[in-house]
């Protein structure tokens, strides 16, 4: 559900909405779409989070119609830019409700990974997946304008 100001909105979307957050992980997965493969990825992927000790990576992301962007919230250095077309599915988790996590088609292997992050606030991890559902609807706004003669 979209808020009523979803319209004003539309603006900073284009360039692009930034999130602070940290990267917990990745992990393959045998579906593009479903609550069910994503609520298994993201329990593998916190799992796999608590038994390393190491610190985890902050990163700005960047959600836009073009896509997600991650960035080094440190070094600012560029850590992926994943066009809107390879994202298949995101989601907060119902349980680790912090979470925010997307599926998307690797460009090198053509592997689907869950890849999945915590936000300081379970409204943070809300905001960025409707974000990416904004993202997603004007993306596909745009294709259609460009596609039907304008």
């Amino acid at each position: 559900e979209l808020p009523e100001n979803w319209a004003d909105m539309r603006e900073p979307l284009l360039e692009g909405m930034c999130f602070t957050l940290k990267y917990l992980g990745m992990t393959l997965v045998e579906k593009p779409k479903g609550e069910d493969m994503a609520a298994a990825a993201i329990r593998r992927i916190v799992a796999m989070a608590r038994v390393g000790a190491r610190k985890f990576q902050k990163v700005i992301l960047t959600v836009s119609p073009r896509g997600i962007s991650l960035q080094d919230a440190e070094t600012k250095e560029l850590v992926e830019n994943i066009s809107i077309y390879r994202i298949s599915y995101c989601t907060t988790d119902k349980l680790q409700n912090k979470v925010f996590a997307y599926v998307a088609q690797s460009q090198e292997s053509g592997a689907l990974e869950c890849h999945a992050f915590l936000s300081p606030k379970k409204k943070i991890a809300q905001a960025v997946t409707l974000t990416v559902a904004q993202a997603f609807q004007m993306a596909l706004d745009l294709w259609e304008a460009a596609h039907t003669g304008r």
